[in-house]
């Protein structure tokens, strides 16, 4: 039972650096925006990375304006494939697997169901199948999303509340937790094997989007060119928070997972209940940051539905691995803002992501104790 080997944590815990350097990693969908991100992280401190993705998502790219593919050795792949994806951890040999490739939008969840489900759910059973047939691997870490849960609008959800979903991807992605639960307890249970968990964050802002269908990549869009921007849903609240904030606690929690067994379960890593905001007001603050006024209208037609409310209880990622946001919202959009701006102004894209994950292991690092 987790309130066996649940405790509170007397200091907050960062990202070990140390424990990174040299070491062997596979990260799924590492072309993707968070993937970028997380790869530039871990090169950052000096880890051995191989990323595994089929395409480069979107054009702008934060995985082309920021160099991603000069630090890590990239294999172009299908996570529906495998066989290629046995093929490439049996002969890269990684300790610690980050699985983050996914078909992650909504709304194309609608139009291609079958194609977010087979790289979602099935996805994820070969990755775990390749994971199964490898050795060497010590910890997985499988990222799927805050929309999991069955709705409800009673309180924050926990990790025990039901699974659920009513769109293709959120379903496909509640499917994914599923399977993994499964191996966990079929295959994967034993002291030798890899400790498995599967990670729940959602709403992740930070410059460099630019995928379709996002909030603040439309409104960096509308206000670069001085056009309106429509809002689907402007009163829904959501769990907004900068992308190094759950990255940080997938790698806290990787790092968990390779002494300590009982961290193989399932997390939410969410941000703090006031940084859960209606998106009229992310919007404002956007446009209040970048300096220009912003016109907003209502879609035509009627649009897919989606909760009115969702919020995270990331309580058990605090207590039991001492993580906590280290950014709050006001700092990422600020962050978020300044790498749109700076990179308009001509700056390099690489220095400004790195500049911004240096800036966010130091503003979160604990404080040295003084005597």
């Amino acid at each position: 039972a987790v309130g066996e080997w649940r405790r509170a944590v007397e200091e907050v815990v960062r990202v070990n650096e140390a424990f990174w350097h040299g070491r062997r990693v596979f990260v799924t969908g590492h072309t993707g925006f968070k993937g970028s991100w997380l790869c530039l992280w871990l090169a950052w401190c000096g880890a051995k990375v191989v990323g595994y993705s089929d395409t480069i998502p979107t054009n702008p790219s934060l995985y082309e304006v920021a160099g991603v593919g000069d630090e890590l050795s990239s294999i172009i792949g299908d996570v529906r494939d495998r066989d290629l994806l046995c093929r490439s951890l049996a002969e890269h040999r990684p300790e610690v697997v980050l699985h983050l490739a996914a078909q992650s939008l909504v709304r194309r969840s609608y139009a291609q169901p079958v194609l977010t489900y087979e790289t979602n759910t099935i996805g994820t059973l070969n990755l775990l199948e390749a994971v199964r047939a490898t050795d060497g691997v010590r910890a997985v870490v499988v990222v799927t999303t805050d929309k999991v849960y069955e709705h409800h609008e009673a309180r924050r959800y926990r990790e025990d509340d039901p699974l659920g979903g009513h769109d293709p991807y959120s379903s496909s992605k509640a499917c994914a937790e599923l399977v993994t639960a499964s191996y966990r307890s079929a295959y994967l249970g034993g002291n030798s094997s890899p400790a498995v968990a599967t990670v729940r964050a959602g709403n992740v802002i930070g410059g460099g989007d630019w995928a379709e269908d996002r909030l603040v990549p439309d409104l960096i869009a509308a206000l670069r060119a001085g056009t309106e921007i429509e809002l689907r849903y402007p009163g829904a609240t959501r769990p907004w928070q900068h992308v190094l904030n759950p990255l940080d606690g997938y790698l806290v929690l990787a790092e968990r997972l390779c002494s300590d067994r009982s961290a193989a379960r399932a997390w939410n890593f969410g941000p703090d209940a006031s940084d859960s905001r209606p998106v009229e007001w992310l919007v404002g603050e956007v446009a209040r940051e970048w300096g220009s006024p912003l016109s907003v209208t209502s879609p035509a037609e009627a649009q897919p539905a989606e909760a009115p409310s969702l919020e995270l209880d990331s309580s058990l990622a605090r207590e039991a691995l001492g993580w906590t946001p280290g950014w709050d919202l006001e700092r990422g959009l600020r962050a978020t803002v300044e790498w749109y701006r700076r990179l308009d102004e001509g700056e390099d894209g690489r220095t400004l992501t790195v500049a911004q994950i240096d800036a966010f292991a130091k503003d979160s690092r604990p404080a040295p104790v003084t005597a």
